[in-house]
């Protein structure tokens, strides 16, 4: 029976399509994450669990946008999640020990990741160890190739980013998602980044529906070892541009030459044994999403990596979804005394 499809905000669940309901339907009456119920589409009954926490580009904005756009757009149901000061309940990005609702990855179809230098106590860090492990995929963006910084006791601590460990030099970024954090390749906000395919990738599903320029960030390269390890195969290659306008020309020199890979494509086989489809990108602030293009990469990774790849439309649908005027990129530049539900309007 279809009973229509409606938006869920600060957790609670009011309609839903069909007998396909959220695993984490009647969590979060305190207010501490996010949840959007999908409908009809390609998406119905996939859960997306999207991590946020990051203290400089404001992924408590980007992943809001994002999960609206998967829900509204594509029928996946979504919860979102935050760094929360414990105190206040507030949206606090640079308390990097606390996130609130990882169990739902218990259940999720995909984690999409935005973190960055994270501390997280063993009890939460193992929600996102246990998914790792699983096989199942993950979209990760910017930081999160640096998610970790695990500075005391934990089990985990070969998720660190500077990890040295045999297996794990570079921790969760270069083991799991292909690189860890290097350096500034372009300008740090003086120099944005245009999106070009990387040769012989232009077909990718993933690619659909992109031309070289669509994808386009104020945000600037990050530089990464080449070649990136393992199986890894970069798709997108970031033309550092003399200035923030999408329209500015390339810098000339060796800023561009070689191209930096700032989006690629891998695998990674955990615990489990199943290898899990992992797509990473170094673009993605909220600020980033103002580009159609990065919005359209974002949307059909999410399809790829849940072997939706027949699904993803010619030109999909990545209509921003109610009004959305990101924050500038900055340190401590987040919007203070938000609760999650602001960011569910």
């Amino acid at each position: 029976m279809k009973i229509g499809r409606s938006f869920v905000s600060a957790g609670i669940v009011t309609m839903s399509v069909g007998l396909c309901l959220m695993g984490n339907a009647v969590r979060g009456a305190d207010k501490q994450w996010i949840e959007f119920q999908g409908g009809g589409g390609a998406g119905h009954c996939k859960q997306v669990v999207l991590v946020s926490g990051d203290d400089e580009y404001r992924s408590e904005e980007a992943l809001p946008q994002l999960a609206k756009i998967l829900s509204r757009h594509h029928g996946f149901n979504c919860t979102v999640l935050f760094a929360i000061d414990r105190e206040t309940g507030d949206i606090t990005p640079d308390k990097q020990d606390n996130i609130p609702g990882l169990d739902a990855l218990q259940t999720a179809d995909l984690m999409v990741l935005f973190l960055r230098f994270r501390n997280l106590p063993d009890s939460q860090l193992a929600h996102i160890v246990n998914y790792v492990n699983s096989g199942r995929p993950i979209v990760a963006l910017r930081t999160s190739t640096h998610a970790f910084n695990l500075t005391g006791e934990s089990k985990f601590k070969h998720y660190t980013w500077t990890s040295t460990e045999p297996e794990w030099d570079g921790g969760f970024g270069r083991q799991v998602l292909g690189e860890t954090w290097i350096s500034h390749h372009g300008q740090h906000g003086k120099q944005s980044t245009r999106g070009i395919a990387a040769q012989g990738m232009q077909d990718h599903p993933i690619l659909r529906g992109i031309k070289d320029g669509d994808i386009w960030g104020p945000t600037d390269v990050y530089g990464v070892r080449l070649p990136l390890p393992g199986d890894s195969k970069p798709l997108v290659l970031g033309q550092v541009l003399e200035g923030m306008k999408a329209d500015d020309k390339p810098v000339e020199g060796p800023q561009n030459e070689p191209l930096m890979p700032v989006a690629w494509i891998k695998s990674y086989t955990g615990t489990s044994g199943k290898p899990s489809r992992i797509f990473t990108t170094t673009m993605g602030a909220s600020q980033d999403l103002e580009s159609e293009g990065t919005r359209r990469m974002l949307v059909n990774a999410c399809y790829w990596g849940l072997g939706l790849d027949d699904k993803i439309a010619a030109k999909s649908n990545v209509e921003i979804v109610g009004e959305f005027k990101p924050s500038k990129f900055s340190f401590g530049g987040y919007v203070k005394g938000k609760k999650p539900a602001d960011y569910a309007r």
